[in-house]
């Protein structure tokens, strides 16, 4: 009876360590539409620098924008000539890629592609 009770007990200690690993893996990276922003053991700049690219990715498929001229500090109206109507398209797409909400209040905020990549990586951190 005693090599039962220990054979049960030993197959449950590795089906729940097993389970609390998984659920570690799970919590410790974060999910932003599909794709994977960071690990909580990677450096904030890392996650930075992911969100980054993928603004100005998208914002470089923007039809009304010249690619050339976007970089991560380039206005939206003054360097890239976004009207209000422009900058509207522009945060629904924002909103799209990474799964978030945006008020208009924040995004009437968004000057240039690291202000849009800093509201990003705190609305995912406030998720967490």
């Amino acid at each position: 009876m005693q090599s039962l009770r220990n054979s049960i007990l030993n197959y449950m200690r590795v089906r729940v360590s097993t389970a609390k690993r998984l659920i570690a893996d799970d919590l410790s990276a974060l999910y932003i539409h599909g794709q994977p922003l960071r690990k909580c053991s990677t450096a904030t700049s890392n996650a930075h620098d992911q969100v980054m690219d993928r603004v100005i990715t998208l914002v470089k498929k923007f039809d009304k924008i010249d690619a050339a001229k976007v970089t991560e500090t380039a206005d939206f109206q003054k360097d890239l000539s976004l009207d209000s109507l422009d900058r509207v398209e522009l945060v629904m797409a924002f909103e799209e890629e990474f799964s978030v909400e945006i008020p208009d209040a924040d995004a009437d905020k968004f000057k240039c592609c690291a202000d849009v990549a800093k509201y990003v990586i705190s609305s995912a951190d406030q998720k967490i």
